[in-house]
């Protein structure tokens, strides 16, 4: 089965709305990385989409955009992601998001009973990932291109 999910490493939000309950985080550019069945290589690619969060409360302030995401912690029911989302999301229940910013001391958080994905656009192509290349090793993700 072929992988995406979005690298919170990097990513970059545009803006963070909460109007009537519904959070919107708007990401400019979310970062992908797509992974094919029995292959040990993986691609890079960035999309524009939104992380969505129904019946939200904050447990802090909202940032002003734009924002570099440098990571933190999708909760989607049981299930907790680190410094990813994976592709699809869309479920009812716990959702919570924990996330830290670049330049800002403050974690951000929010709770919410249901969260989903909406992405926009057509995904577009950065580099192909090999398994034998710097960082491959470790998990690490290349440094964002400009």
């Amino acid at each position: 089965m072929d992988t995406i999910s979005i690298d919170l490493k990097g990513s970059e939000i545009s803006s963070i709305d909460l109007k009537d309950q519904c959070l919107r985080l708007r990401f400019s550019r979310a970062y992908l990385v797509k992974t094919m069945t029995g292959s040990h290589e993986r691609t890079r690619w960035w999309q524009a989409g939104d992380l969505v969060i129904e019946g939200a409360e904050l447990a802090s302030t909202i940032p002003s955009g734009p924002l570099i995401c440098v990571g933190g912690d999708i909760e989607e029911n049981i299930y907790t992601y680190r410094d990813m989302i994976p592709i699809p999301l869309a479920s009812r229940g716990h959702a919570r998001c924990a996330l830290r910013f670049d330049g800002i001391a403050d974690l951000f958080v929010a709770q919410g009973r249901e969260t989903r994905l909406e992405m926009r656009d057509t995904p577009k192509y950065i580099e192909h990932l090999r398994a034998s290349g710097p960082g491959a090793a470790s998990g690490e993700s290349p440094s964002r291109p400009d």
